[in-house]
């Protein structure tokens, strides 16, 4: 009774925090145009802010998995969760491009001190058969975010300013920080009085990376948030454009998006666990290379079916994701996992800052239909790339020698 007790405090805690930091980057998709007209910013500049947070927390990232795998995940959540309430929170500073840019790097750097910890954490905890069913329960926060937090972001948005939403998902994160400080536990973990130098941990990257799994995995990350970076943030702003969506409309999209990532979630976890990660991340991802482009003509022809459209893509999204974090997790010893989760991530968000950056150009330089184009051919490479290296019994096998070392 005691630990189940435990596991759902810290399921509790992870959700919220997942809730906090995830929605306060999601907002951006749903308010870029109102950002840039209340700040007169070029559209073609907008993605840059996210591509500015995407650099920073990758850099932050890679900085802090070493140090959370020497002084334990806790302490780095909680520096995590502090740092970000308060970058969020003068979020009302910003008056021009540049100062809101300044202050999208600062809360890039607090999420990357996030950003591998709370999975980490969830593979610390539980057990490896049990894994996929907690990350999914875990990210179901994010889910919560756009049923509660993004709609009513954008709509606070509308109403006060763009740095409102940021202020609100700044409050939340305070509370966050309250709960880990109050009630979240720190595993045992082995070899906890490793090196944490620079050199150290770059020598341990690069041992990481030229494991063949590992560059796989770090390749998936790269596509995968490349493919929802150049469609995901400029999507709300085609609906925008093209077919006169308001705010309000805009915000019950993203709670609809939400819906399909509750459940989405839970479920691919617990498939992942008895059918195996690879099985579902190919699916998902031939499904989307298809799905992103057709999703784009059905919409110029029939716009009102965009509500469906964005439910079905937010669906497999994230039946994507969930097995795909877990697999990243799985295939390193205990010891590792921050380091691998900081290496995964920081390469992923390359990704994002390629496709956010890349994602304006497109966008006004083709049409919408170009990021679907690029979109569907990542998801189409991450297929590959996933079938090839993991085939469900390499997967077991790497777990099984991961875990006898």
């Amino acid at each position: 009774m005691q630990k189940k007790l435990e596991e759902r405090i810290v399921l509790f805690s992870l959700w919220l925090l997942m809730f906090s930091s995830s929605s306060q980057f999601f907002i951006m998709s749903p308010i870029l145009s109102q950002i840039g007209e209340q700040l007169t910013i070029p559209e073609q500049w907008l993605g840059t802010l996210i591509t500015a947070y995407a650099i920073s927390l990758a850099i932050m990232a890679l900085m802090i998995g070493p140090i959370s795998d020497r002084y334990g995940r806790r302490k780095i959540l909680l520096v995590g969760c502090g740092s970000s309430a308060i970058v969020l929170l003068l979020h009302p500073l910003a008056y021009n491009y540049y100062s809101l840019l300044t202050l999208r790097i600062l809360a890039g750097l607090a999420g990357g001190v996030l950003a591998g910890s709370c999975v980490a954490y969830v593979g610390d905890y539980f057990s490896i058969g049990r894994r996929g069913w907690a990350n999914g329960i875990v990210a179901t926060g994010s889910a919560a975010g756009q049923i509660i937090g993004i709609p009513m972001g954008t709509l606070l948005s509308g109403w006060i300013g763009f740095y409102a939403p940021f202020q609100f998902f700044g409050v939340m994160i305070a509370i966050a920080f309250v709960v880990i400080l109050i009630k979240l536990p720190q595993p045992i973990l082995p070899n906890q009085n490793c090196k944490t130098g620079v050199f150290q941990a770059s020598r341990d990257y690069l041992k990481l990376l030229r494991e063949p799994g590992v560059k796989s995995i770090a390749m998936g990350y790269i596509l995968s948030f490349f493919s929802i970076s150049i469609f995901i943030v400029y999507f709300p702003t085609w609906l925008e454009n093209s077919f006169r969506i308001d705010n309000y409309e805009i915000a019950i999209l993203f709670l609809i998006g939400g819906i399909a990532t509750v459940l989405a979630g839970p479920i691919s976890g617990r498939l992942s666990d008895k059918r195996g990660r690879g099985q579902i991340i190919v699916l998902t991802n031939l499904i989307l290379a298809i799905a992103l482009p057709i999703s784009v003509f059905v919409l110029n022809q029939h716009y009102v079916f965009y509500p469906v459209v964005f439910f079905v893509i937010m669906v497999f999204i994230v039946a994507r994701r969930v097995p795909f974090q877990t697999l990243a997790g799985d295939i390193v010893q205990d010891q590792h996992r921050g380091r691998m989760m900081s290496l995964t991530l920081s390469i992923g968000q390359i990704g994002m800052a390629l496709g956010s950056g890349l994602a304006g150009l497109v966008y006004t330089q083709i049409g919408f239909i170009g990021n679907a184009v690029f979109a569907a051919i990542a998801c189409f490479t991450m297929a590959i790339i996933i079938q090839r290296y993991f085939p469900d019994y390499q997967t077991k096998r790497k777990i099984a020698n991961s875990r006898l070392s």
